[in-house]
């Protein structure tokens, strides 16, 4: 109760209510008085504003942290939307591990390799949310993220990741005889080989750092939510590359002079590009979980 006002009841009086009266103006007491008998009326209390949801908070921290192509977030900002996307739940995108999706853990009945599901809660030039689905041996091939700073948050399943960054980011791809099945290759350094399976930390990977470039199979049916600012643009020279792996030891262009150990010429690999893989499966569905405002 606030200062001034007392319960009322049988055999009770009101307490202060000169005082009060002359700190509450008439027009806000003839409201509050209104807002409280429609509430008794009704049987109930009058109703609080309600809280933003999970999506909706995250949404609005993205806005406040990307700021557009060029640019990548502060550590502050970074630690922020990481521990934001620490908390989430399944339930915050509408996701259960109950639903058959994630209960059927064998992999598909089909040729070649299972198709991955998609939906985009929301895109702008910015930045982009944007939630996966795999089911169990499904393949996200090795791709780049240039420019970008991505978020991945693996809400269910379990899931394979091997990323590279590039050994050194400003020397340029080698150049090979045109004629030569080598093609262009470029020497990358592994940062991930590991399983993940949810709950787990988000993952955040940078231009030029974190494992740019990274590869994802489903170990059981996986959703992932990944948070790209800027996200891919054609038009604004942000396309998707994709890569094979070619350990460091096995190519004839391996020399023993550029690695000082065994050790770490086990974590070197020659990247290669190739054209996007002909069996990638992927298709768009709506998104149907908590919506968002302020778009």
């Amino acid at each position: 109760m606030g200062a001034g006002m007392v319960e009322l009841g049988p055999g009770m009086v009101e307490v202060g209510a000169a005082e009060a009266a002359q700190t509450v103006p008439p027009a806000k007491r003839r409201r509050v008085l209104a807002l409280k008998t429609a509430a008794a009326a009704a049987g109930r209390r009058p109703r609080r504003e309600r809280r933003p949801s999970a999506i909706q908070r995250l949404f609005q921290a993205c806005r406040a942290v990307f700021r557009g192509p060029g640019t990548v977030p502060a550590p502050a900002e970074v630690a922020l939307l990481r521990a934001m996307l620490d908390r989430m739940r399944p339930e915050d995108v509408g996701l259960s591990s109950d639903m058959p999706f994630f209960r059927n853990r064998d992999a598909p009945a089909t040729e070649g390799t299972p198709a991955i599901t998609h939906t985009t809660i929301y895109k702008s030039e910015k930045f982009s949310m944007v939630l996966f689905f795999l089911p169990t041996n499904a393949v996200i091939p090795l791709h780049n993220h240039p420019g970008m700073t991505v978020f991945n948050k693996l809400l269910i399943g379990s899931m394979h990741a091997k990323s590279y960054d590039w050994a050194d980011p400003d020397d340029p791809p080698n150049e090979s005889d045109a004629s030569s099945a080598d093609g262009q290759l470029r020497l990358a350094q592994l940062v991930v080989d590991d399983v993940f399976t949810a709950p787990c930390d988000t993952s955040v990977l940078f231009p030029t750092a974190g494992g740019n470039m990274h590869r994802f199979r489903a170990v059981a049916p996986s959703a992932f939510l990944d948070i790209l600012g800027p996200p891919y643009s054609i038009e604004e020279d942000r396309d998707c590359t994709y890569y094979t792996d070619i350990p460091y030891s096995e190519h004839h262009m391996t020399s023993n002079e550029l690695i000082g150990n065994e050790q770490e010429g086990r974590r070197l690999a020659w990247l290669k590009e190739v054209e996007m893989p002909r069996d990638l499966k992927m298709c768009s569905v709506r998104y149907g979980g908590p919506p968002i405002s302020g778009r």
